[in-house]
């Protein structure tokens, strides 16, 4: 395999590595036989097809719009190498900045090759960990690879992770039919929200890249919060001595006046598009997913839970907490100013930069409302 790792050096993280550790660590999925695996592919595909009209028609976004986005139905480690690939793509600037940095520092001998391999190591091994957890995404700036297509013109492409979706449904005893059409429904938002609105992955991908450029951080404290995060996952952390916060996080690499400012903007942002799936999910539901009360119910239960202490301090360190709160506060939000004025009111957020919500009015929806719609009647 040469897609990810590159034809020289590995660099700070060897990626071929890091997919190969990956997919050895990977924990098998449910038990299924190879006719049950065949159906639940089939049908999480129609149903991803059939998401596509249910989803244009409550959102009224993008009705002439043909998706150029596949749909790719994957295991886990079929996960492991879409993210890989994109991972590789979005930090190349970041990581190309700390190899110079890091080619006229003291530590170059420690951080060159073995220290590539072993950041690809500890990097499988939160993939491996995340693999499991993952339902379904969009992937936003999915680079092609000979095994994973993606849209033309930098789109994006749509995964289901069949074993995860299997493995849900049977934890939480609901039905599969209905749970499949239900996670469907809320990736394919994900979808429709990149695809009906040009400029929102192009600004997406500039906030991220300005929030790069701004970071100056030491590799080696780069590679300590991997080191950090996998130690976690296997355990060899002692009691304790993550904090009673439960660890640091990735984003606590935040540094300047302008990171935190990039930051809210993209945590508004994302808080946006998050809530908007739950909301477009909900509303969707009852009218084709029968028992779309009790999965909400069982599935909030599960997501704010978490399965252990463990969890609990991944998601601190990978900011997956941060990523819970933005369902909640987001959906709020859509909420709130549908209510207020319409789902086409609501629908001027994607107008352009400008109407998006900053991270105070996605708590105050009401402010959103006077500032978007005052300006637009004025």
């Amino acid at each position: 395999m040469t897609g990810f790792g590159g034809t020289t050096s590995p660099g700070m993280v060897d990626w071929n590595l890091a997919v190969a550790t990956a997919t050895r660590l990977v924990r098998p999925g449910p038990d299924v036989s190879r006719d049950e695996a065949r159906a639940v592919v089939a049908e999480l595909r129609r149903h991803a097809k059939a998401s596509e009209e249910h989803v244009r028609g409550f959102t009224r976004m993008g009705t002439d719009e043909i998706h150029d986005t596949p749909v790719l139905v994957v295991d886990r480690p079929g996960w492991v190498r879409a993210n890989v690939a994109g991972f590789r793509e979005i930090l190349r600037p970041l990581l190309e900045k700390m190899q110079e940095r890091r080619a006229g520092s003291p530590g170059n001998a420690v951080l060159g090759t073995v220290g590539g391999k072993v950041t690809g190591v500890e990097l499988g091994m939160l993939l491996s960990f995340l693999s499991s957890r993952v339902l379904g995404q969009y992937e936003t700036f999915a680079p092609a690879t000979r095994d994973l297509p993606a849209g033309e013109n930098g789109g994006g492409r749509l995964l289901l992770v069949a074993p995860n979706i299997v493995h849900v449904e049977r934890e939480l005893d609901v039905e599969p039919h209905d749970f499949r059409l239900w996670v469907c429904l809320h990736e394919e938002t994900h979808r429709t929200q990149f695809t009906a609105v040009p400029w929102l992955r192009d600004h997406l991908e500039g906030e991220i890249q300005s929030f790069l450029a701004e970071t100056d951080v030491d590799p080696m404290t780069f590679l300590e919060r991997i080191r950090e995060a996998a130690q976690s996952l296997a355990g060899g952390r002692p009691e304790g001595e993550a904090g009673e916060d439960g660890g640091r996080s990735f984003v606590e690499l935040v540094q300047t006046p302008a990171q935190r400012e990039i930051l809210a903007r993209l945590t508004a942002v994302m808080s946006l598009l998050e809530g908007h799936a739950d909301y477009v999910m909900d509303g969707v539901g009852p009218s084709v997913v029968p028992t779309v009360a009790e999965i909400r119910e069982k599935f909030q239960q599960r997501r704010a839970k978490g399965a252990s202490r463990l969890d609990l301090a991944l998601r601190k360190l990978l900011g997956l907490d941060a990523k819970l709160r933005q369902y909640r506060d987001g959906e709020r939000f859509v909420r709130a100013v549908v209510e207020q004025v319409g789902i086409d009111g609501f629908n001027r957020v994607w107008t352009s930069p400008n109407t998006l919500p900053t991270k105070a009015e996605i708590a105050k929806p009401a402010d959103w409302v006077a500032r978007v719609h005052r300006k637009a009647e004025s």
